[in-house]
């Protein structure tokens, strides 16, 4: 389960201090996918990053599988977070100077998985992804719906429960973005995890089973 209480979270920015989310208060139960939709500006990254642990709040509480998260230490946070969570952003984030492979391999490699095993883990994701060929290649050899792919194989590496994704269509033709979204989704219900997906891709919130519609960085409906 996912519990926010009365998150708020503020920044300094030209025009003064803009509240980006401003006493929010939600609970995610089930496995499935939340979409957070809203204008751009609107509060949904600040939020989704609350709940990852990328952003520490102003106030409120933010509590993770029965984990009060920014209690925590900076090491235990960052634990927890390879353990648990698995991040996707709005462009992919691979590391430039490692292999299709090596990026994959990466959060593997944090937790201490043997070598081995990291070699079979990545050529699974690698075949499940539609990937199978490219591993030695380098990002800047991908196209934006395989750097895309790369990312997210990298996110479910370690099996996380909670996968957060950040507009991760934004930067992607339409038909390249539908055939990732159908991916994520299939491999979402396929892991049994929690899927939360900050977008105004109507074709992902067409797809999710609860949408949370957020403005001036509060909720302001649910479909």
């Amino acid at each position: 389960m996912i519990l926010l209480e009365n998150i708020s979270k503020t920044f300094q920015s030209g025009r003064g201090r803009v509240r980006a989310v401003d006493d929010v208060t939600l609970r995610i139960e089930s496995r499935g996918t939340v979409v957070l939709f809203g204008k751009s500006g609107s509060g949904k990254t600040t939020l989704l990053n609350c709940i990852g642990g990328l952003d520490r709040p102003d106030s409120g509480k933010v509590t993770v599988f029965n984990v009060d998260l920014h209690a925590l230490s900076e090491k235990s946070l960052c634990l927890f977070q390879r353990s648990h969570i698995g991040f996707i952003f709005q462009r992919s984030n691979l590391l430039n100077y490692l292999s299709v492979f090596q990026n994959i391999a990466f959060p593997l490699e944090l937790n201490g998985v043997d070598k081995s095993q990291i070699k079979r883990r990545v050529h699974v994701l690698l075949d499940i992804t539609g990937l199978k060929g490219i591993d030695k290649a380098m990002p800047d050899e991908l196209s934006g719906g395989e750097s895309q792919r790369v990312a997210f194989a990298r996110a479910i590496a370690h099996s996380p429960k909670l996968i957060l994704a950040d507009e991760p269509t934004a930067s992607l033709d339409s038909e390249t973005g539908k055939d990732l979204v159908r991916f994520m989704f299939d491999m979402g219900r396929e892991k049994e995890c929690i899927m939360i997906i900050a977008t105004h891709d109507r074709e992902v919130m067409g797809l999710a089973g609860r949408r949370i519609r957020m403005r001036d960085g509060k909720i302001t409906g649910e479909e």
